[in-house]
């Protein structure tokens, strides 16, 4: 049996009945695998739905009002998901739950070409947001972990990457079918045939993890609730709500606006390949300050780009926008739990499913509400603003944990 490169053993690992030798996988292969999942899951499975959805507004198929329920249901999803990951299951057959989710989330992808039927698609987006918070969960124990014990810590990041190419990729296949003349519902097809090709990859490239560390994680501890630990977790709730708003109706803001209609086909793109780029920004930040000062000053700046997106918009404010929502929100996302598994020492799976719960009730808040307001008042700015100040309150709640590390 050889030895991985921090010295613990490695087991042989299976993956749709071939026998990969975990000892053999790089840590590259990892990252690789770990991006390619988060782009399935959260670039295409997710926010999919925001350049999909002006389409789907322009057809009748939703309102406004309920295409904030529908997205509401997608989040409503990821947290009822993340409340069943954090069970001694989900821990003891990461790589199950991880490719279940998978799976589940791009074949609910096809489900939204149905008829209109505002139950039927918050069923969808309810089941494929319950997926994507198996993969970022069980994501901890299959590639972040390995790779950190692989003293390959700047590697880590990388899979969060992986969202912000999935949203350009989709964002660029639903352009390009829009302008071919194909209507919404091929744009869902096409993208849960993109997901789905993906998912089937991934399963030939990552490894289960040894059935002894399996048990391990299964048997470690629970844990205490610090103050700086819950204080970071608050930050993460309210960052699931400052953002969500924004990253689900961006586009139709867009299409709203007469004289931002010729975005319309590059916005969400544009917010893809910030965040992509942002993986490698963040962390820059991070090492020369700290991990805290990384994420207060990105929640801030995505303040400022929610901000933009709705106070007098004009081109320029637009693509504003999107880079700093875009630069951010991953970032924030793979800094704050990282804080969180720094900050605490119950197993990092339950660290992190923890900290999704969080986000995934700040998400269930934000759609239904900016729906609902932009039906009474005419615009998203007034919900814009009320996340503008979720966000700048987030990175106020940062200042626990940098008072906790000073007495350290």
């Amino acid at each position: 049996m050889r030895k991985c490169p921090s010295g613990a053993a490695w087991t042989p690992g299976t993956s749709l009945g071939m026998t990969v030798p975990v000892a053999s996988v790089s840590p590259a292969r990892l990252a690789i695998c770990g991006m390619l999942g988060m782009s399935a899951a959260f670039g295409i499975g997710r926010f999919v739905y925001t350049p999909i959805l002006p389409q789907m507004l322009a057809d009748g198929a939703l309102t406004p009002s309920s295409a904030g329920l529908v997205a509401g249901a997608n989040f409503l999803g990821y947290l009822v998901g993340a409340l069943v990951a954090v069970n001694s299951a989900a821990q003891r057959w990461p790589w199950a739950f991880f490719m279940g989710g998978s799976l589940v989330g791009a074949l609910t992808l096809a489900g939204m070409a149905a008829p209109p039927s505002l139950p039927f698609y918050a069923a969808m987006r309810f089941v494929g947001g319950a997926g994507s918070s198996f993969v970022i969960v069980c994501l901890s124990s299959l590639v972040l972990e390995p790779l950190v014990r692989a003293g390959r810590v700047r590697l880590s990041a990388a899979p969060f990457a992986g969202v912000g190419f999935g949203i350009a990729g989709s964002s660029a296949l639903v352009s390009l079918l829009a302008a071919s003349g194909f209507s919404w519902r091929a744009s869902w097809i096409a993208n849960a045939t993109a997901a789905t090709i993906i998912v089937v990859i991934i399963a030939f490239l990552l490894p289960a993890p040894p059935k002894r560390e399996q048990q391990t994680v299964a048997a470690a501890k629970h844990g205490r609730m610090s103050a700086p630990l819950a204080a970071i977790v608050v930050s993460y709730g309210l960052f699931g709500f400052g953002y969500v708003i924004t990253a689900t109706f961006l586009v139709a803001i867009v299409r709203e606006t007469p004289t931002l209609s010729a975005l319309e086909p590059w916005a969400w793109g544009i917010v893809g390949m910030a965040g992509a780029v942002s993986i490698v920004f963040w962390p820059w930040v991070a090492q020369r300050t700290t991990d805290i000062a990384a994420y207060c000053l990105a929640c801030l700046a995505e303040a400022a780009g929610v901000a933009f997106s709705v106070v007098s918009p004009t081109p320029a404010t637009i693509v504003l926008s999107g880079i700093l929502l875009g630069g951010t929100f991953m970032a924030i996302t793979a800094v704050g739990l990282g804080i969180a598994r720094r900050l605490t020492d119950m197993a990092p799976q339950r660290a992190q499913a923890i900290m999704t719960v969080a986000f995934g009730l700040g998400q269930i808040v934000g759609p239904p509400l900016a729906g609902y307001m932009r039906e009474t008042t005419g615009s998203f700015l007034a919900p814009s603003l009320i996340a503008v100040a979720a966000l700048v309150i987030s990175a106020a709640l940062g200042l626990v944990v940098v008072r906790a590390d000073a007495r350290r």
